[in-house]
């Protein structure tokens, strides 16, 4: 009987193998798809320029990407963008890949969080061209 007791006290102090749930992943966000950029060049050297993004699937909150970095985004319609691209960053010819990210949305929380939320989700890219 001592043995036995001694066995139920040991399994119930190492616990029974129960785990506190885990947070679900995050879904996969919805993928923005680019159509058309006006212009869709540059010249080197010139001053900025309000870049137009026609396409798909932009959330709200998407954000317009020029050779990799965000910039700051305008939303015009659901299937248009602009952003102001600055003189620095058509200082160079040659081309740079505009991509348009549509951010993470977090979930809906509850007692253990995650539940609900999406990943980012970036285009494919679309070449713009500085001569």
């Amino acid at each position: 009987m001592k043995r036995l007791l001694a066995l139920l006290l040991t399994i119930s102090c190492l616990g029974c193998g129960y785990s506190s749930p885990k947070a679900a992943p995050a879904a996969p966000g919805v993928v923005p798809i680019i159509m058309q950029l006006a212009p869709n060049t540059a010249k080197s050297g010139d001053s900025g320029f309000l870049l137009t993004v026609n396409g798909s699937s932009f959330a709200q909150n998407a954000m317009v990407n020029f050779n990799g970095v965000a910039q700051n985004t305008g939303h015009m319609a659901a299937n248009q963008l602009t952003a102001m691209i600055p003189a620095s960053a058509i200082a160079t010819p040659g081309t740079v890949a505009v991509t348009v990210t549509n951010p993470a949305t977090p979930g809906m929380g509850g007692i253990y969080g995650g539940s609900g939320s999406t990943a980012a989700a970036t285009s494919a890219p679309m070449n713009f061209t500085i001569n």
